[in-house]
Parts: structure tokens; sequence; C-alpha cells
């Protein structure tokens, strides 16, 4: 997966020994590890999918130790980025970063299976048809019973509800045509088409989702 981007689509600064921050990631960790406290496992075996500079995955394994986390993420300065992160904050239950491409097809098979998995703002940076395949790979990986966390912007029922989103989504559209806001009862359709049971979604600080699904037993 390779695209054009607008820069408000991934603002990270580069910080010392190969560290990336983004303000956003740093916002959000809590609230989402808020979901996943209520929803996750309390051990097994947990993937996130386009982990970006590392700092989320510090936070969820920092909140739920029982778990065992892979990180992955597409971008080698990145995967370098959350090594660093991990090694910094001294956790043990973080493996090493690795590739994944998570809109290649049936890249699930090789990843599985896994009892949580987490992506966090990917799905407005990828085309509708990506989007199905990722969704696809995550049913394929997930293992029987086990929960997927989803995150970021979407149009509610169509609709983009704030000036913000619309300005983003303009942007986003602007670079890319394929790209943009998913709308939230369209993914929970692609989630059921993929074969997972879809909870709901629950609003998030700063107009964003957590969609939540389960793989059925």
């Amino acid at each position: 997966m390779s695209r054009k981007l607008p820069a408000s689509a991934s603002v990270a600064d580069h910080r010392e020994n190969g560290k990336l921050f983004a303000p956003a990631a740093a916002r959000n960790a809590e609230a989402i590890c808020a979901v996943l406290a209520q929803h996750a496992p309390a051990t097994g075996r947990a993937l996130e999918i386009a982990s970006g500079t590392g700092q989320h995955v510090v936070t969820f394994a920092g909140t739920l130790p029982g778990l065992t986390w892979q990180p992955t993420e597409i971008d080698p300065a990145r995967r370098a980025s959350i090594d660093a992160h991990v090694a910094e904050a001294g956790l043990t239950n973080i493996a090493p970063a690795r590739h994944l491409d998570a809109c290649a097809p049936d890249w699930g098979t090789d990843t599985g299976p896994r009892d949580l998995i987490v992506l966090v703002n990917l799905l407005h940076l990828i085309s509708d048809a990506e989007a199905q395949l990722l969704l696809k790979g995550v049913s394929q990986a997930l293992a029987p019973g086990g929960v997927f966390l989803l995150y970021g912007p979407f149009r509610r029922s169509g609709e983009l509800i704030s000036e913000g989103d619309r300005r983003f989504d303009a942007e986003l559209r602007g670079a890319d045509p394929l790209i943009g806001y998913k709308d939230d009862l369209e993914v929970d359709g692609w989630l059921r088409n993929s074969g997972l049971e879809p909870n709901g979604g629950i609003e998030m600080p700063a107009n964003n989702l957590a969609l939540v699904a389960r793989k059925p037993v």
C-alpha cells in the first residue's frame, strides 16, 4: 500500500534515538485503552495493525500486561520508532515490530491465530477495496472468540458530523479520490461480510468512533 496523502494525514515529530512522536497518538491512547479494558481478553496474543510511531502499543501493553503484543508497520522508519519506544518503556510483552501490509490479499492467513487485533486511524487513508481486504484478513487472523477494535473518524449514516471532519475528508479526497472517511454502517456490513459480529460503535473524543467486533466461536 503506497498512497499520496495530505500532510495533515500523518503528523509525527522526530525525537531522540529514532523515536517519532505523534500528538494525536498521545491524545487518544488513554481513551482507546479504556475501550480495550472493557472488551479485550485478559490474556492471549494481540496484533496491532499499522502501529505508527509505537506510542499506542506501549500504552496498550502497559495497560493490558496479560497480552503479548505484536506491533506491525509497513514503513521501516516507523518500525524503528516502535522498537525505540518499546526499549525505552522496558516492556517485555511486546515483540519487535514486523513488516505487514494489511491491504494485501489474505494477509491474515500467515499471522494468526490472534485473540485481539487493534487498528487505529488507517481506514480513512485507504480505498474501499483495500479496507475490505484488510477486514477479510482480520477475520482470517482472529482466533474463534477473538476481538477486533477499529478506531478512527467515520461518516455517520452517510454524514460528516463536524466542519473539521468535512475539511479533513476533502483534503484526503483531494490527494487521492479513492480514500476518505468510510461510513460506519457500510463498515458494519463489511465486518459482517468478513465473518465477524459487530458489537456496535462507541463514541470517542474528537468525533472519533470505536467499532468492536468479535469472531464467532
